[in-house]
């Protein structure tokens, strides 16, 4: 997995010292009140050394989930999602659907700064350089902050969906061109 940069950010692969961020991110209701179809905070530690684990392992060279982190300082503000999207349906775990789906999880902290646009269009170039023709991004319906995020790095609002996470969605797309 590549680092990528921005003037202000750098967006890098995850070690295990980053148990500890991810543990205080994913435990907040904040943040985790808009991901997943039942949203839950992340209540033991367990969970982040093993969310760490995973990232870790990532070994793809154009999808993966990045950590979100100052360029000068190296504190991190979040992660960056770039990976396949999950169709909606009976299947444990979701079939994927075909389409790629970029997503942002930010710390409150670093709400505000505008690193979810610059890291998401900094990772928008970076699917569309390795290939991929086309980017999806999804939100729930009332999450306007990522929606105004969307729209920002150029996606167009494609209205609302069933067609992924087995819920309802405001889809977002955007072509590479």
């Amino acid at each position: 997995m590549l680092t990528l940069q921005t003037e202000r950010l750098t967006l890098r692969p995850w070690t295990l010292d980053d148990t500890d961020f991810l543990f205080d991110l994913y435990s907040r209701w904040e943040v985790q009140r808009f991901l997943g179809r039942e949203p839950r905070v992340m209540t033991d530690r367990a969970d982040a050394v093993a969310r760490a684990e995973r990232l870790v392992a990532q070994n793809d060279p154009v999808h993966g989930i990045w950590a979100i982190t100052d360029a000068e300082t190296a504190r991190p503000y979040g992660a960056l999602l770039l990976k396949e999207l999950p169709a909606s349906g009976a299947d444990v775990p979701l079939r994927p659907s075909g389409e790629t789906e970029i997503g942002w999880h930010l710390h409150p902290d670093a709400w505000g700064h505008g690193y979810a646009s610059e890291a998401a269009s900094r990772v928008l170039r970076h699917a569309f350089d390795n290939g991929l023709d086309r980017v999806l991004a999804v939100t729930y319906p009332q999450n306007e902050a990522s929606q105004r995020v969307a729209l920002r790095i150029g996606m167009r609002d494609l209205g609302l969906t069933e067609d992924y996470y087995n819920t309802t969605c405001r889809l977002f797309g955007i072509d590479r061109g």
